[in-house]
């Protein structure tokens, strides 16, 4: 063989001189190689859903990540919001509610003494940390008795829980009292 068949052949197109050459045995295993593997990714995690995806990967490790802080402030507003997603913490706080609330506020918390609580007003905040205030410490000057330490913290947990549930389900009752949340 001559150096120039080793080489590739020669073509001259337009007075430009070019080479054929063949590609290295390395490349052409990497170029095979991605084709497959990218052919097999495709089919194990958007053809065959064997493997989670990316986005799903993202929130499940979002809500763990929402859950520990959670866990690190018991009563914080994003703690409260997760209570509120549990079932059977809100069954715990309704059973709670009939107990200790009902007298005040309804069976079906729309108010009779108390305020509504399925409206969007409020007349202490809507908020999830403003309601346990509210439970917890009362307000005297409104009627309302301090349940935080007849109750404990988890009954009084459980009970916003349940009333965050409720809320804005605009059951009939009462005329909506304080300023609407946003």
């Amino acid at each position: 063989m001559s150096s120039s068949e080793k080489q590739g052949v020669l073509h001259v197109y337009d007075d430009i001189e070019e080479m054929d050459n063949h590609l290295p045995n390395w490349w052409l295993f990497l170029l095979w190689g991605s084709i497959v593997f990218g052919a097999g990714y495709w089919y194990y995690y958007h053809v065959g859903e064997m493997g989670s995806s990316s986005v799903a990967v993202y929130k499940a490790e979002a809500e763990a990540f929402e859950k520990k802080m959670a866990a690190q402030q018991p009563d914080s507003d994003l703690a409260l919001g997760l209570l509120a997603k549990n079932p059977e913490m809100v069954a715990q706080g309704k059973e709670a509610f009939m107990q200790t609330c009902a007298a005040c506020h309804g069976p079906q918390a729309q108010g009779t003494i108390g305020p509504n609580l399925t409206d969007n007003a409020w007349l202490h905040g809507g908020k999830p940390m403003d309601i346990h205030k509210v439970v917890s410490e009362g307000v005297v000057a409104k009627g309302m008795p301090a349940w935080g330490r007849t109750l404990g913290a988890e009954r009084v947990r459980s009970i916003v829980a349940y009333v965050l549930t409720i809320k804005n389900t605009n059951v009939p009752g009462k005329p909506p009292q304080g300023e609407p949340e946003q």
